[in-house]
């Protein structure tokens, strides 16, 4: 690693892993790698907590619109817990990484759709677009009981940004791609080990009337030894 900072060599192995497919060879571990059912596939498979106005899945892509006042946060700096936010999703075990490409007519405040991983409403992670400043940022939240919040510019002013998720045995790392290819790790914090997590596409509204949110590009790929 010398030579290089911790977010570059971070970014260049994670590019590297979302290369290579099939069995590979990292340094002198060999990793088994599982890519899971098509978009379409997955989005059968998955099921709603806290269904939102609509919904409406056309081979591989879901059409999404938010309900009024939606919510996933907890306690830091506001005093509430909101845990009424859109989360469709499906449980896996194990190390793994979940992306899709997601698009969003972002207007009223806070309005985001993104990503999010679930252990239970206590321990959760979820990452994407928010728009907040009159324009739209990289956002990613940690919950451990209390959740923080990051954010940094979006890569995109209009249209589709893909995020990932890769989950190893007690951390989570969130990068997000303009073209599904070169992906930014955007951080990485720690999620509490588990035999499952509850893993998808998530959405909400805090301030504004709701709106609608493309995701599509779905993909699951298991890590195992």
């Amino acid at each position: 690693m010398h030579g290089i900072s911790r977010r570059q060599f971070t970014t260049q192995m994670c590019t590297l892993s979302g290369t290579l497919l099939g069995s590979k060879i990292l340094g002198a571990t060999a990793f088994a790698e599982q890519a899971l059912p098509s978009s379409g596939a997955l989005l059968s498979r998955m099921k709603w907590l806290n269904e939102p106005a609509s919904a409406n899945i056309s081979g591989d892509r879901i059409v999404v619109r938010s309900r009024r006042k939606t919510d996933f946060w907890r306690k830091t700096f506001y005093g509430y817990v909101t845990d009424n936010g859109h989360f469709f999703h499906l449980p896996v075990s194990g190390d793994f990484d979940f992306e899709a490409r997601v698009d969003g007519q972002y207007a009223a405040l806070y309005d985001q759709a993104g990503l999010m991983v679930r252990i239970d409403a206590q321990n959760w992670v979820k990452c994407g677009t928010e728009f907040f400043d009159n324009a739209r940022h990289a956002s990613v939240v940690f919950t451990r009981e209390f959740s923080d919040w990051s954010t940094m510019n979006d890569l995109a002013t209009t249209g589709p940004v893909w995020w990932r998720v890769v989950r190893k045995p007690d951390s989570l790392e969130t990068l997000c791609s303009i073209d599904g290819k070169n992906f930014t790790s955007v951080r990485m914090g720690y999620l509490v080990p588990s035999a499952a997590a509850e893993v998808g596409i998530m959405c909400a509204a805090p301030e504004g009337e709701g709106f609608q949110c493309i995701f599509d590009n779905l993909k699951l790929t298991m890590h195992g030894k």
